[in-house]
C-alpha cells in the first residue's frame, strides 16, 4: 500500500507516527523506543494456555533481527531494553529498526514523502544524513519499502504546527510565544514572534523525563543498597501515580519525584538563559512525553506567564509533522 505522505517522530522515549488514511482522517501509532535483539527461542508465540500473544514486528537491520512493537517491554530483562540514550542514535541500528516497524505497522510498501524530526541541537550534525540513509529503497524483513523523498525539521516545529491548527490566535503577527517539548533524552523550544521563529531564542539540550527517571532510581537504589535499572517501570508508575515495587516494597514515588525537581529546575533556567524576559509572551505552550513532570516546576518558576498543556503531547510532533509534510509542495 502507498502512502503519500508519513511523518515519524522517533524520539528517545516512544516513537509515533502519523498519515492519512483512506477516509481523509488522521491515523496515528505509537510504541516505545525500545528495539532489543529478537529472543532465539519464543514462548509466547507458540500460543495456547490462554496466555495473548505480544504485540511485535520483527525487523531485519544489517542481518540482525529486532523486535519492536508496543509489548516490547515484556521482553526486557537487566535493563537490556534496547533503548539507545546517545546524541548519535539516528545513527544506530535499533533507530533504522523502530523506523522499519513503524511502517510495517502502517501497511506502507511505499511512501512519497516521508518526514522525521531532530532535536533543535543536532540538526546541522545529521540531518543530510538522515535523507541520505532513508531515501530509496530498502528491505527490513517484511518486503521492500520504498521512500521517494525525506524532509527532517527540528522537533519542535511539529509541535507549534500542530498548536497553530488548535489555537489560530498564535498565527497572529502581533503575539510571542514559547513552545518547550519535553522529550525523554532532550528538551527542545522555539520561540515564535509575529508567527516567524527567532532562532536566536530557540535551541535544545539534553535533559528530559529519562534524567528525571534516572535520578529516582537512584535514589531509591542509594536508600536500599540495590541496583534499580528499570525505569520503564518507574516511567509507567508516574504516569498511572501507581506505587512502584521494588522486591518486598511497595514504594510511594512522590518523595523520589520532589528530589528530582532540582534537575528539572535547571534545565528551565538553562531555557531562561538563552530566551531571557518573557514580558511580550502570551503564554508558553508545554508539549512532549515529559510535560506533566516538568509543568509543577514551570508554573512555580513563571507565575506571571500563562502556560498551555497542549492536548495530546505524545502525539503533537507527528501529527504536526504530518500538516507541515502536507503543505509543502507536492514533488514531480
Amino acid at each position: 500500500m502507498e502512502s503519500k505522505t508519513f511523518a515519524l517522530d522517533i524520539g528517545y522515549g516512544s516513537t509515533k507516527c502519523a498519515y492519512r488514511k483512506p477516509d481523509g482522517k488522521v491515523g496515528t501509532d505509537m510504541f516505545p523506543s525500545l528495539a532489543p535483539f529478537r529472543a532465539p527461542g519464543s514462548v509466547s508465540a507458540s500460543g495456547g494456555a490462554g496466555f495473548g500473544n505480544r504485540d511485535v514486528v520483527t525487523v531485519t537491520v544489517n542481518g540482525t533481527q529486532y523486535e519492536v512493537g508496543p509489548d516490547v517491554p515484556l521482553n526486557a530483562a537487566y535493563g537490556e531494553t534496547g533503548r539507545v540514550l546517545i546524541e548519535e542514535y539516528v545513527r544506530t541500528d535499533n533507530y533504522a529498526a523502530l523506523l522499519a516497524g513503524a511502517v510495517y505497522r502502517a501497511g506502507f510498501s511505499r511512501i512519497r514523502r516521508l518526514i522525521l524530526g531532530l532535536p533543535v541541537h543536532t540538526m546541522e550534525r545529521f540531518a543530510r544524513e538522515l535523507k541520505e540513509r532513508f531515501t530509496g529503497k530498502h528491505e527490513f524483513g517484511h518486503g521492500p519499502i520504498t521512500i521517494d523523498a525525506v524532509s527532517v525539521v527540528p522537533q519542535p516545529l511539529g509541535s507549534m504546527s500542530y498548536a497553530s491548527s488548535l489555537y489560530p490566535e498564535i498565527r497572529q503577527k502581533r503575539h510571542d510565544y514559547l513552545l518547550i517539548d519535553v522529550g525523554y533524552f532532550t528538551t527542545d523550544w522555539v520561540y515564535v514572534s509575529n508567527f516567524m521563529v527567532d532562532d536566536r531564542r530557540s535551541g535544545g539540550r539534553p535533559g528530559g523525563s529519562s534524567h528525571v527517571l534516572q535520578r529516582i532510581a537512584a535514589n531509591i537504589g542509594k536508600e536500599y543498597e540495590r541496583p534499580v535499572d528499570d525505569i520503564e517501570r518507574i516511567d509507567v508508575c508516574l504516569r498511572e501515580k501507581a506505587k512502584f515495587r521494588f522486591f518486598s516494597h511497595e514504594l510511594d514515588l512522590a518523595p523520589y519525584l520532589a528530589e528530582a525537581q532540582q534537575l528539572i529546575k535547571a534545565v528551565i533556567m538553562g531555557i531562561g538563559q538563552r530566551v531571557g524576559a518573557l514580558q511580550s509572551v502570551e503564554s508558553i505552550i508545554l508539549t512532549g512525553g515529559g510535560s506533566d513532570l516538568y509543568y509543577p516546576a514551570l508554573r512555580e518558576m513563571h507565575r506571571e506567564t500563562r502556560i498551555q498543556l497542549l492536548e495530546s503531547p505524545c502525539f503533537a510532533n507527528a501529527v504536526g509533522f504530518l500538516l507541515l509534510i502536507e503543505s509543502m509542495p507536492a514533488l514531480h
